[in-house]
């Protein structure tokens, strides 16, 4: 995470930057924006940009151009859903672009990596979860707030790992024994932080969460 430019040839940015347009295309389209006309929404979408901000910067680098930090992509996703997540985690990587935590250059791949995708797979994840469990408060804490973020984290890492590996940036050797692993650690730390910070939501902010519903998941339970 926090990749940088020169890890990856202009046929990665390329690609890159054709995914962040279709991206940007899918939320102009689909995103639900009226919800921002609510104060409440629009300023719990700027807190949390805010504070993914802070987490972000807070990294630990393994290799040139490779920094390590918490995601939060799972819990941005239960929270304000898919596209409203990608445009959070976008403004959030502008953030660190900004104070110099990574490269304007880079910020195509970056977005791809660190919003595009996990956001892509936490969705998937929970909408896997509400097909074939049942709707109930403890899997939606323990099973999609806590699983589900180490889950989007350990497939962030590998997806992260194996573009660099057919970029060249690092041989495969070095790369499994000396950086993937480390995902597992950040899956760790980054599923307690998403169970916390989704309990506390429910149970003093359920409206903020728009993948909650108190029906759904405590009525008769």
């Amino acid at each position: 995470m926090n990749l940088a430019s020169d890890l990856f040839s202009m046929a990665w940015h390329v690609f890159a930057s054709l995914c962040g347009v279709g991206a940007g295309a899918w939320l102009y389209l689909k995103a639900p924006w009226r919800r921002l006309l609510d104060t409440q929404q629009l300023n719990a979408m700027a807190g949390a940009a805010v504070v993914l901000t802070v987490l972000w910067s807070m990294n630990a680098g393994v290799y040139p151009g490779l920094n390590l930090h918490l995601l939060g992509a799972m819990a941005t996703t239960l929270i304000f859903g898919p596209q409203l997540a990608l445009v959070v985690l976008a403004l959030a990587l502008a953030g660190i672009t900004l104070n110099g935590s990574a490269e304007w250059s880079a910020y195509p791949i970056n977005l791809l990596v660190m919003g595009i995708v996990p956001v892509a797979v936490a969705t998937l994840y929970f909408r896997v979860m509400e097909r074939f469990l049942p709707k109930h408060f403890f899997v939606y804490i323990f099973v999609n707030a806590f699983l589900g973020a180490a889950v989007t984290v350990l497939v962030q890492g590998l997806v992260a790992t194996l573009s660099l590996l057919a970029a060249g940036a690092y041989p495969a050797d070095k790369l499994l024994s000396e950086y993937l692993p480390f995902f597992l650690l950040l899956g760790f730390a980054e599923a307690w932080l998403s169970g916390m910070a989704l309990t506390l939501l429910v149970i003093y902010r359920p409206e903020w969460v728009s993948t909650f519903d108190d029906r759904s998941y405590l009525i008769n339970k």
